[in-house]
């Protein structure tokens, strides 16, 4: 493992860990480590937000977010794991079951990565309390997808999901083979078929235009009805609107980092706000 600082002066210190060589995954995987500026200068553990599509992490502008709103006091110093996406197609996805396309094959090898391998790592070198209350895990798109899903099987370490436009299509059959939103949604099933997990909290952002897609033809598009329908199944499940479930829609955002990175402020004062 290579540990690279890339970091200058600012609420929140970047370094790099490269080459970090994953058995599980059978590759190595990068990952950024946003560092509170305290960190040397105090001995106390910090909340951990771990943050899928880490590549992207500029073009969201998580550092300039994060620094802006510690200058103002507005959330909790978190150290943020920003790991960067393998094969997302086959990575990301819901560990229980590949869509019909046998895509998210690996989804369960790699939150298996994320909890076995790479946590330990973290809490060792930037003492992270992996039983935080507001332990986040979040992600974009695909990643989102991810998030939700680690963190609904992991809740004795992650207590918040964030997904920003979370591809909660992910389905068991294609459209031409007789495809049911009450049957073929994977991470609905899910969340209906499972138990009540307590304490978990959800974040949820889309766009109006996010994509053009309108499968039933009722005026609103298929990411935005997924995610409310997913809502939906998680209040018959037990969890709180306004309580333990935020929803923001942004008019006119699409599927974008330029659009997640205007939700980012409102993401990141959800899950750490003081």
């Amino acid at each position: 493992m290579i540990l690279k600082s890339k970091s200058i002066f600012s609420p929140f210190q970047v370094e790099q860990l490269s080459d970090i060589y994953s058995p599980i995954l059978s590759r190595s995987v990068i990952a950024d480590v946003y560092i509170p500026s305290t960190f040397k200068a105090t001995r106390k553990k910090y909340p951990l937000l771990v943050l899928n599509d880490g590549q992207d992490s500029d073009a969201v502008r998580l550092k300039s977010t994060l620094s802006r709103l510690i200058r103002n006091n507005e959330i909790s110093e978190v150290v943020v794991v920003a790991v960067h996406a393998g094969d997302r197609m086959q990575e990301y996805g819901v560990a229980d079951q590949p869509d019909y396309k046998s895509r998210g094959n690996k989804a369960k090898l790699y939150a298996a990565f994320l909890i076995e391998e790479l946590l330990p790592v973290i809490k060792t070198l930037y003492r992270v309390d992996l039983h935080h209350k507001n332990n986040t895990i979040a992600g974009f798109s695909l990643g989102g997808l991810s998030a939700f899903d680690v963190a609904w099987h992991h809740p004795e370490i992650f207590k918040k999901a964030g997904a920003f436009s979370g591809s909660f299509w992910w389905r068991t059959k294609s459209y031409s083979e007789g495809y049911e939103d009450a049957h073929d949604r994977i991470v609905h099933a899910m969340v209906q078929n499972d138990v009540y997990r307590p304490g978990l909290q959800f974040w949820f952002q889309t766009g109006t235009e996010d994509e053009p897609a309108d499968r039933n033809n009722n005026g609103i598009i298929d990411s935005i009805d997924d995610t409310l329908d997913l809502i939906v199944e998680l209040t018959r499940k037990g969890y709180r609107p306004f309580y333990d479930i935020e929803y923001m829609e942004i008019e006119g955002g699409n599927h974008s980092q330029k659009t997640w990175a205007k939700a980012m402020p409102h993401f990141l004062k959800w899950a750490f706000e003081k």
